[in-house]
């Protein structure tokens, strides 16, 4: 009974947003279902030409979500979320949960960007479900894969920047009758966030950055320098830790011999399969290893597994390791867009660096240029997508703008966010002790949007992110960490 009465009163709100949009709202939403959302939404498909200058040939459709305001009288501005990867899906992403205090006032709107979800997705699956560890953990370029769906896909890959996705965004904020939205990007959706406000500045009314990307961080050009920082804190934690320190005596010196055991020759392993139980062989090249370490470290609560996941792998019990990655990868594998994650970054990133600056970037680091040559690989026949003037230079706005950091985060550390605030004449920093890649799950951070969304300004916040919030216990055993 409870979610019927909060199914009705969303409809009512969504009446009631409808009528008093500004200009109205002139795009049809029908009531639909959200996976982790226990009320209903509203839906909708907005099409939009794919090439957006000629204004002419194919045209996208765009799928559209409006979570409804709980609120008799909503807010007339929205939260509008940008997602990360590049590629993931605005719809698909499980966040809704976590912003009930802000949805009691306000619409969130959900918008695929092009490419994703069911926004002509350019899917592209390196590996299914069904597929064995030994081809899951083969040491592979994408290159050929990626060559063989570009040509399946129906779509001009140059259409997918984040710039016309952002123009996109504007002629679906019209449609739906809004005149001011709040922006809250996520890791890339950052700087799909900061693109939107040069832009179209007039229509943000705040803004949220999370996990910060600014316009000076090219992916993946960075992530081996600050991958290793967030590993070698994880590993000075461990050693000051009393209890992680006796577990895993000298883990550093064991896990440096195991990369040169790795580089010397690949291993070859046998592991029950995590779902399955029944052994499998494979070979584990260091590349290999090294790629899913990396992914260990996006949120602490993993990666207080890693110690373990280490200390096993240098005694040759590779279980550990094999079932965190499998998860881990499973969970990716279907959310994220590979297509429309290249088509980012072969137009946005990989044209401003080259082999000599991934070498550069990765000198003394465990993870090594690889992940760059990678890139620079798959982008070097990628159609060229033409990009605005000045593309990459910092983003000057007098927006509110709330910037937070996870003070763990690999791949986007709170360095960076510092970096984008420079040109952010009216915003906050907030680096979030304990936390890894995204803050959300810190009730001080949904605590601060929430505060600046409902006053509109950075002026008078106050963080609470204090000492109290740490790195998560390490595992010291399956049971858990020690009490």
């Amino acid at each position: 009974m409870l979610a019927l009465g909060l199914a009705a009163l969303a409809l009512a709100s969504c009446s009631r947003g409808e009528q008093g949009a500004s200009g109205g709202r002139k795009l049809t939403l029908t009531p639909c279902r959200l996976e982790g959302l226990a009320s209903q939404a509203q839906c909708g498909t907005y099409e939009v030409f794919e090439d957006r200058a000629a204004k002419t040939g194919r045209k996208l459709p765009l799928r559209v979500v409006v979570v409804p305001a709980l609120a008799a009288q909503p807010a007339a501005d929205p939260l509008v979320l940008l997602a990360g990867g590049p590629g993931q899906a605005a719809s698909r992403v499980q966040v809704l949960m976590a912003l009930e205090r802000i949805r009691r006032k306000r619409d969130i709107v959900l918008v695929d960007q092009r490419g994703t979800g069911d926004s002509n997705p350019l899917e592209c699956e390196f590996q299914s479900l069904e597929a064995g560890l030994a081809e899951r953990f083969a040491d592979t370029s994408p290159v050929a894969q990626l060559h063989k769906c570009r040509e399946g896909w129906a779509a001009d890959v140059r259409q997918y920047t984040t710039p016309i996705a952002m123009d996109d965004l504007d002629e679906v904020r019209a449609a739906l009758g809004y005149e001011k939205i709040n922006l809250w990007g996520v890791s890339y959706g950052t700087r799909a966030a900061l693109v939107y406000m040069r832009q179209h500045p007039e229509r943000v009314r705040t803004a949220i950055l999370d996990g910060v990307a600014p316009m000076s961080l090219y992916l993946p050009l960075n992530a081996p320098r600050d991958g290793q920082a967030a590993l070698d804190s994880l590993l000075a934690h461990c050693a000051k830790d009393a209890t992680c320190a006796k577990a895993y005596p000298d883990l550093r010196p064991r896990t440096e011999a195991l990369l040169a055991k790795l580089e010397a020759a690949p291993a070859r392993i046998t592991v029950p399969h995590p779902r399955t139980g029944v052994p499998e062989a494979l070979v584990l090249s260091r590349r290999a290893f090294l790629a899913e370490l990396f992914s260990h470290l996006y949120s602490p609560e993993i990666a207080s597994l890693v110690p373990l996941m280490l200390d096993r792998a240098t005694r040759d019990d590779w279980a550990p390791f094999v079932a965190l990655s499998v998860g881990l990868s499973e969970t990716m594998e279907h959310t994220v867009s590979r297509g429309l994650h290249y088509a980012v970054v072969c137009a946005e990133d990989a044209p401003f660096f080259d082999a000599a600056a991934v070498e550069r970037e990765a000198k003394g680091t465990w993870f090594g240029p690889d992940m760059g040559r990678e890139m620079l690989d798959v982008c070097r026949d990628w159609p060229r997508a033409a990009l605005p003037p000045g593309y990459r230079e910092p983003v000057a706005s007098d927006v509110p703008t709330l910037l937070l950091s996870g003070e763990l985060d690999p791949v986007t550390p709170p360095a960076w966010a510092e970096d984008a605030k420079r040109t952010l004449s009216k915003s906050l920093h907030v680096v979030v002790p304990g936390v890894g890649h995204n803050t959300l799950g810190a009730d001080c951070a949904r605590s601060l949007m929430q505060q600046l969304l409902e006053q509109g300004s950075v002026e008078g916040l106050k963080p609470s992110c204090g000492p109290s919030l740490t790195r998560p216990p390490f595992f010291t055993s399956f049971a858990g960490p020690v009490p």
